[in-house]
């Protein structure tokens, strides 16, 4: 366990973040005792609902007399009293690896998205993971105990896949493994079709899921700082392209902000958050900031 916390969590940034709840904006209808009163799926309390049955749920929820009926496995959902879901989803594709050491943007991500991960667990509510590239490659059921972010840290630590990106159709399954109301958090840095990426944030809000995008890019990606010539390798492809930078940077740039208005604007239309972040931006800072903005917005 100290060994994947170590990896994943520095304790400085966790302590400067010990003291700010992550909570639900849109899912949370009241509250008993200091918790969350919650529509979010769940197994307690009172019947909600079938779901189709998927990898990973518990066999002991699955309505038999439907499955006799329908010859499909469904599991009951009842309402929570006290917990809410966040799914951690990350991209980790072959262009999430690009990056030295704490700036490579998949191991940044990681560090969010356990630090998060830690937060929401140690405040008693349920984390999961998933990671995907042009599939869902793992998924850790929610759970909210400290061995839930050892299980997670081995999801990561077994990651090492490089195929290219399907963001539609990866976001689609998860989706199919939710349950009612939770808040999905997108790890990524959304590179690929972007209408694909659309469709499947629309099948998230379709089941009225609360969802994030956080869009990790690394410093190079934004500046463009090269001189002289370069030599681009696609790391998602097999392109291998000798050119000046001072021909394409003017370009390239304009064509960067360009696709990074249109996640914004995708994330906009579909009333998501959206968080830029780049590798060089201190952790600690970055999360800071943004948990104050997001309590702000929440008591407003």
């Amino acid at each position: 366990m100290r060994t994947i916390l170590s990896r994943y969590i520095d304790p400085a940034v966790l302590a400067l973040v010990a003291d700010r709840h992550f909570e639900p904006r849109d899912l949370i209808v009241g509250n008993m005792a200091g918790a969350h009163k919650s529509p979010l799926s769940g197994f307690a309390v009172e019947f909600a609902g079938h779901r189709e049955y998927v990898p990973g749920d518990d066999p002991k929820h699955i309505d038999w007399r439907v499955f006799f009926n329908r010859d499909k496995y469904f599991v009951k959902q009842y309402e929570l009293e006290t917990n809410f879901v966040c799914n951690f989803v990350l991209d980790t594709s072959a262009s999430m690896r690009y990056g030295e050491a704490a700036e490579q943007k998949l191991a940044y991500a990681s560090r969010l998205a356990m630090t998060l991960a830690f937060s929401v667990v140690r405040q008693s509510d349920k984390a999961s993971l998933a990671l995907f590239d042009d599939r869902v490659r793992q998924f850790v059921p929610p759970g909210n105990s400290l061995e839930q972010i050892l299980r997670m840290g081995d999801q990561l630590d077994r990651s090492a896949t490089t195929e290219k990106t399907r963001l539609g159709a990866c976001l689609s399954e998860v989706a199919g493994r939710l349950g009612r109301r939770e808040i999905v958090m997108i790890f990524s840095d959304f590179f690929g079709d972007i209408d694909e990426l659309e469709k499947g944030i629309q099948r998230l809000r379709y089941d009225r899921h609360e969802v994030l995008l956080f869009h990790v890019l690394h410093e190079d990606e934004v500046r463009f700082p090269f001189d002289g010539m370069l030599r681009i390798v696609g790391l998602e492809d097999d392109g291998n392209i000798p050119l000046a930078a001072a021909d394409v940077r003017g370009e390239y740039l304009s064509l960067f902000q360009r696709f990074r208005e249109g996640v914004q604007s995708i994330s906009d239309r579909n009333q998501c958050e959206y968080i830029l972040t780049s590798t060089v931006d201190p952790l600690a800072d970055l999360l800071s900031d943004y948990l104050n903005e997001r309590s702000r917005n929440k008591d407003r």
